[in-house]
């Protein structure tokens, strides 16, 4: 009986020639990550580095002045009314977005037929640009506009929404909130059909109600993306511009009551040409998002 041989065959001679056995090169995939590398190292390296430099300059002349700008920015009574500003609005945002669109998610979860309608119903706000839904605002919020007739309609006074700065907050905070909702309630609506069905079937068998099952297993189970949506809300509120411009303008009207911290930036950088004031604040939010993204994540009990 022979032996079958099962060995790697060898090159065979062709002439006087040996075949090489083939050598894959991997120096070839690294060029295909070259042009991220470069935009990377270009568009946000460089602008990093830039603009830290450019915080402990000042003037045409680019002089150094150590942290002096850091010193003016945070001495500065209009930056700290722009940090209150920014904060107001994100802070009622994230507390009613968020559980509201967790309830609107657990509601569209419970459809049959028509949860695919009422998904692309109220994400639709958020597919647009900020400066497009913060257009129409303008007029929705304009003293004749829908939202004051559908209040006298309800027996409610009339509201001049962006002549007064606590109803000019306001009309920022509602805006916000029709903005980012379709996107909570998406997050919400995927980590939903992620809990197993053997959790509601288990407790279907020892007697629990619906009611009890949405308590002590939906909510439970919602912690992750809940955290992760307020982690990103921080993040995003405390860049917030484009609506508040959109809405107040450059300095934030009426009374500075729509002026953020990024506005404040823009404004003294390129409405002042103080690049290093600016430079210097960047870095400042910087850090206020650091230090309130830990605060969350340590609130909440949970890793990103």
């Amino acid at each position: 009986m022979s032996l079958v041989n099962i060995s790697k065959p060898r090159s065979q001679p062709i002439g006087r020639w040996r075949l090489a056995p083939r050598r894959e090169s991997h120096a070839v995939w690294y060029l295909f990550l070259l042009p991220t590398l470069l935009g990377i190292l270009l568009f946000t390296l460089y602008p990093l580095a830039e603009s830290l430099r450019l915080s402990f300059t000042r003037g045409v002349s680019e002089q150094f002045v150590g942290v002096q700008n850091y010193s003016d920015v945070l001495a500065s009574g209009t930056f700290w009314y722009a940090v209150y500003n920014t904060l107001y609005i994100t802070v009622f945002q994230l507390f009613i977005a968020i559980p509201l669109g967790f309830l609107i998610a657990c509601l569209i979860n419970s459809l049959r037929r028509t949860s695919n309608f009422f998904k692309v119903l109220f994400y639709i706000p958020n597919a647009t640009s900020m400066v497009a839904a913060a257009t129409v605002f303008l007029a929705i919020l304009h003293p004749d506009g829908p939202l004051n007739y559908v209040m006298e309609l309800l027996g409610l006074q009339k509201v001049v929404w962006l002549s007064q700065p606590v109803s000019a907050k306001w009309g920022a905070v509602i805006l916000s909130v029709w903005h980012w909702l379709g996107f909570v309630i998406i997050i919400n609506l995927a980590n939903l059909q992620a809990i197993p069905v053997e959790y509601y079937e288990a407790s279907s068998i020892d007697g629990a109600s619906p009611i009890q099952q949405w308590w002590w297993i939906t909510v439970p189970n919602m912690i992750g993306s809940l955290t992760i949506l307020f982690v990103l809300g921080w993040i995003g509120g405390l860049q917030r511009f484009a609506d508040a411009y959109m809405l107040g303008g450059l300095q934030g009207s009426p009374a500075r009551s729509l002026h953020t911290v990024v506005g404040f930036i823009f404004e003294r950088g390129f409405g002042g040409s103080e690049y290093g004031i600016a430079s210097a604040a960047a870095y400042i939010l910087f850090v206020f998002i650091l230090i309130f993204t830990y605060i969350n994540t340590k609130l909440l009990r949970m890793k990103i």
